[in-house]
């Protein structure tokens, strides 16, 4: 088998004001014509870095030594000329975050109709049919829709979507996939990565996948490199990997799994959250007088409850209403129904009259990185909400600030750095932190856990599960990882396009679900199934 792209001795140094990073370590990796190469490593590890440098995309303070050929051709020193034919045209990338990759003033027509006119010549009509046919294949539903949506319209997973889409518009030869599910659904998950196989068979692609789910990694991989440190620890055949891994970090990534239930919810606990039927209807509105001609129906008739030391998990395909429904509930947007908090009917309060109940109600969003601002300390991040709702009578700011920060596993003495100095598992504790300081009753958990690595994802529902037991917190815990929702909630909610199709005991609705959606969403988080013997 040939190599298409092939990487010997490659290190990658930083150097910034005076300061030198090494980020990868005399590395050499190949990926053969229509083989499937998993990378995988926590954050920091150098897989990014990697994947970056094959076609210089790193920015100018990087330094990069040793050799990149694909198809024999070198790399590294290339003409621009050379980098800007090959990118996206022969190697092809989808990245983690889509939402600084898509770009927030054009549409996806627009966006999509770049790439094709770009480097096929498409225009026009045809043009539009096959980006048409590109929103299909990755799952976005009504795609003549949606041609004239702008990126901010679209839920995480729609937005990765269309980047896969992106990516596989010229049918390169190389596909780069650096965490390319983590926004999506389990359902949607099985879909890209059985389009993936198929069109590794059509186009005979290469595909370069790297990603902290090892689940994937066992189903779709020919061979595996692990990386630690900006070093690769080890490497061989998928099965190799697996079932007899040598390196003591293998086995670690390998051991890493969210196990165990919650707590029992305390009898009598009171009730800190419900709805009755809630619904969220959102107006479209066309021509001139901006007339109301039909709804996107986000939410329809959603009724829950949940009490002191209780976890809600809410799941579902992307755009079903999770997160919609949370922000409801927390009125930051408008809602018909009974909202009851802490006993008080708050359906229809304006903001001034619910600032006073913002500190009982917090969330954690999906993104450490968006969510921290990179130009505050880690002080100032934590202590933003006091400043907002006061201190406690006689206690000090620093102090608290650093009590809460021994409370989710950080060392008081880094209060003082900033975002960027922190790995992403620590930066969602400090996500948590700045959540927890306020003492809230109703904590909403966006996605917590899905742009984190296996190792860390179980110390983060480690951390969850021992604050809800000390402070019988109540939690909305949204997320596509049906494995940790099991591991977090005491019942669950699946919806659908903005539908409740079931809902009860999370063992009941894991063990035994009713209806044929959530029995689908069970067989492909449980039971990842790809087309052939893998991608």
């Amino acid at each position: 088998m040939s190599d298409v792209l092939e990487i010997k001795d490659l290190s990658v140094t930083f150097r910034q004001d005076g300061k030198e990073t090494r980020a990868v370590r005399h590395i050499s990796l190949r990926v053969g014509r229509g083989e499937t190469v998993a990378i995988v490593g926590e954050s920091g590890s150098g897989k990014s870095v990697t994947a970056l440098s094959t076609v210089a995309l790193l920015p100018e303070s990087a330094e990069i030594t040793g050799s990149i050929t694909y198809e024999g051709a070198q790399m590294v020193g290339a003409s621009e000329a050379e980098l800007r034919r090959v990118r996206g045209n022969d190697i092809s990338f989808i990245f983690q975050e889509p939402m600084t990759s898509l770009n927030p003033l054009h549409t996806l027509e627009k966006q999509l109709a770049e790439s094709l006119s770009l480097h096929q010549g498409l225009r026009g009509e045809v043009a539009q049919e096959r980006i048409l046919e590109l929103l299909a294949k990755v799952g976005i539903h009504d795609a003549e829709t949606r041609l004239g949506s702008y990126p901010h319209q679209l839920s995480g997973g729609q937005r990765q979507r269309v980047m896969i889409a992106m990516a596989l518009a010229n049918r390169p030869d190389l596909l780069i996939a650096d965490e390319p599910t983590t926004a999506l659904d389990v359902t949607i998950q099985a879909q890209i990565l059985e389009l993936l196989a198929d069109l590794k068979k059509t186009e005979q692609m290469s595909l370069l996948f790297i990603t902290h789910d090892l689940g994937i990694v066992r189903k779709i991989s020919d061979r595996v490199y692990v990386m630690k440190g900006g070093e690769i620890v080890e490497e061989g055949p998928t099965a190799e990997i697996f079932d007899n891994p040598q390196h003591e970090y293998t086995k670690i990534l390998l051991n890493a799994e969210t196990v165990g239930r919650p707590d029992p919810v305390p009898d009598g606990a009171e009730e800190v959250v419900r709805t009755e039927d809630l619904r969220i209807w959102f107006p479209i509105y066309k021509g001139l007088l901006r007339r109301t001609v039909g709804y996107v129906k986000a939410v329809n008739a959603a009724t829950i409850s949940v009490r002191r030391g209780e976890t809600l998990g809410i799941v579902g395909e992307s755009g079903s209403g999770k997160t919609t429904m949370a922000l409801a509930i927390m009125r930051l947007i408008p809602s018909e129904g009974p909202i009851v908090f802490m006993g008080q009917g708050i359906d229809g309060w304006k903001p001034r009259q619910m600032r006073p109940l913002r500190r009982d109600m917090q969330i954690v969003f999906q993104d450490p990185y968006g969510s921290l601002s990179p130009r505050m300390s880690i002080e100032q991040i934590i202590a933003e909400g006091l400043s907002v709702h006061g201190l406690e009578p006689g206690r000090d700011e620093r102090e608290m600030v650093a009590e809460i920060m021994v409370e989710v596993g950080l060392d008081p003495a880094l209060l003082d750095r900033y975002p960027h100095e922190f790995s992403g598992g620590q930066r969602q504790r400090i996500a948590i932190a700045r959540a927890m300081i306020l003492r809230p009753k109703l904590l909403v958990l966006d996605e917590p856990t899905s742009a984190l690595d296996m190792t860390v994802q179980v110390q983060i529902v480690d951390l969850l599960r021992d604050l809800q037991r000390k402070h019988g917190l109540a939690y909305l815990f949204i997320s596509h990882d049906l494995r940790v929702v099991r591991a977090m909630a005491h019942k669950v909610m699946v919806m659908k396009q903005g539908d409740v199709v079931e809902m009860g005991d999370g063992d009941k609705i894991f063990d035994a679900p009713e209806t044929d959606y959530t029995k689908a969403l069970m067989a492909a988080a449980f039971d990842l199934k790809v087309k052939g013997e893998g991608i």
